[in-house]
């Protein structure tokens, strides 16, 4: 999955998964809810860089639709 992805989305979803198994390991739970949020904040930043993307994508795509058009 992670190869199809762009740099940054890739970084992103490492990031969270090196959280996630820093959660598991976690001695108080302070540190776990800390490494959880973390955790949370890169897995909302990779969802916006994708969201991004694929709008990009798309008007890319529209806009060379219509320049044929013409």
């Amino acid at each position: 999955m992670l190869q199809n992805l762009s740099k940054d989305i890739r970084e992103c979803y490492l990031r969270a998964e090196e959280c996630n198994r820093l959660a598991e390991t976690a001695r108080t739970p302070s540190a776990k809810a800390d490494y959880v949020a973390m955790e949370r904040r890169w897995l909302s930043l990779a969802h916006s860089y994708e969201f991004s993307e694929r709008l990009s994508n798309f008007t890319v795509r529209f806009s060379k639709r219509e320049h044929q058009k013409q």
